[in-house]
């Protein structure tokens, strides 16, 4: 039996054993200070370990833990130098690893979705997985037609593990919302959860993709692969070769980290006006570049509804941000629910401009050159517990149409200060956003 069929009381006890691990290598640690090793020869070793731990629990685990896992890890870029780059490198690669399934397993998926013959539909078939994720795992084939193909197959049992993780989180809404008590908790955790639902019908994320490849189409920027088959726990599409966004990070040029963070961004916001759709995920394991300098675009299962674009005040509210109006903007986000009514009295214009100030810095200039120290310095202004920012932040709501959008566009920030780049975020946003320019 696959781990991830496990009941939910040993996987909320793995998911417990993290800060647990940590609180016991922290006593260790102190003993090794006792007998002579220096606090910076400690703290590195504690933080190698804890990392190690958080790739092997939340990889393991699969389902919405991992899910959680490359949630964070777009944001690793926030996270402070000190803590140094095993968290970092653990995060990353919650991007696009996994410990694999059995290939026993996928085998059984596969006559179960395609039928008992379904090895007389393709040429060759990879039984080694060329990638892994938090849902499923993607083998390498060449369809009876000779097309390379990618053959997604989702892990047995991944539905209700999936399920029971989200069960979970929407368990602990109340402890969220304690935290934040202006936020309107569980329409937040209600939207999350429908949308990483969406994610089990490979159906549906084919219906999206196919959607995307057509309005991609002959694009000379981007490419979508096209599908090939489908059912419900099985994607067929053609195969993409190029890097991976998560190695231009690392290892591109300046030229090509720039180029990246250019056509990563105006694919993500222009969809709802391209497509009607928002693709929702976000992550360096879902892009690579191409060889003649494409980007191409994977995983469709995490989609917003969009059809007539963004919300209609995504744009005038970027607006009123960048032009310092705080004012007449604490007058719209109490309007749209962004400051519930309840709470109105809480959030000042000038609250708000301190909040605010570091996520408009790109609005002010033609390009804006997005670092981690500059993420950094936003992140640890929103976390710092005795702060005016993060007690602004308690009072503000994100409304449900919204929170795809917003996660879409911190995601993509992210990722730009990840990849070290300078992009035209500005233009970017007055061609795609309705209201902004």
């Amino acid at each position: 039996m696959s781990d991830i069929t496990r009941g939910s009381g040993r996987r909320n006890a793995k998911l417990a054993a993290l800060p647990l691990g940590m609180a016991g290598r922290a006593a260790a640690g102190f003993g090794k200070r006792m007998t002579g090793k220096s606090r910076d020869e400690v703290n590195a070793d504690l933080m190698n370990k804890t990392a190690e731990q958080l790739f092997a629990v939340l990889g393991e685990l699969k389902g919405g833990a991992m899910k959680v896992g490359q949630a964070l890890s777009i944001m690793e870029a926030a996270i402070p130098e000190e803590f140094g780059e095993p968290f970092r490198e653990a995060l990353t690669k919650l991007q696009a690893e996994a410990p694999p399934m059995p290939i026993a397993d996928v085998h059984k998926v596969l006559d179960q979705q395609l039928g008992t013959r379904w090895v007389e539909r393709f040429r060759e078939f990879s039984d080694e997985p060329a990638a892994s994720a938090s849902i499923g795992q993607v083998h390498k084939a060449v369809w009876s037609d000779g097309r390379e193909v990618a053959v997604k197959v989702q892990y047995p049992g991944a539905d209700h593990a999936l399920k029971a993780d989200l069960k979970t989180l929407s368990r602990i809404s109340g402890l969220i919302q304690r935290l934040s008590p202006g936020t309107d908790v569980k329409s937040m955790i209600d939207e999350l959860i429908d949308r990483t639902e969406d994610e089990l019908d490979y159906l549906g994320e084919a219906d999206n993709q196919r959607a995307f490849a057509r309005a991609f189409d002959g694009d000379p920027d981007f490419l979508v692969p096209k599908v090939v088959a489908s059912a419900p726990k099985v994607v067929v599409s053609e195969w993409i070769e190029g890097t991976r966004l998560s190695k231009l990070i690392t290892e591109g040029t300046q030229e090509q980290r720039n180029d990246a963070a250019l056509k990563m961004t105006t694919f993500e916001i222009s969809s709802p006006a391209r497509v009607g759709l928002l693709h929702g995920d976000p992550h360096p394991g879902n892009f690579y570049i191409l060889p003649d300098g494409r980007f191409a675009i994977l995983d469709f299962g995490a989609i917003g509804l969009y059809p007539d674009g963004l919300p209609e005040m995504t744009g005038p509210i970027l607006a009123l941000a960048r032009d310092r109006r705080y004012d007449e903007l604490r007058e719209l986000m109490v309007q749209t629910n962004f400051i519930q009514a309840s709470h109105a009295d809480r959030v000042s214009a000038d609250d708000l401009a301190k909040y605010l100030q570091p996520y408009v810095d790109p609005l002010y200039s033609d390009t804006f050159h997005f670092t981690r120290k500059w993420l950094q310095n936003a992140a640890g202004k929103a976390t710092d517990l005795t702060g005016d920012v993060y007690r602004t932040s308690r009072n503000l709501n994100v409304p449900r149409d919204y929170v795809m959008v917003f996660r879409v566009l911190i995601g993509c920030v992210g990722i730009a200060a990840q990849l070290d780049a300078e992009a035209p975020y500005r233009a970017i946003l007055a061609e795609w956003v309705p209201g902004i320019a």
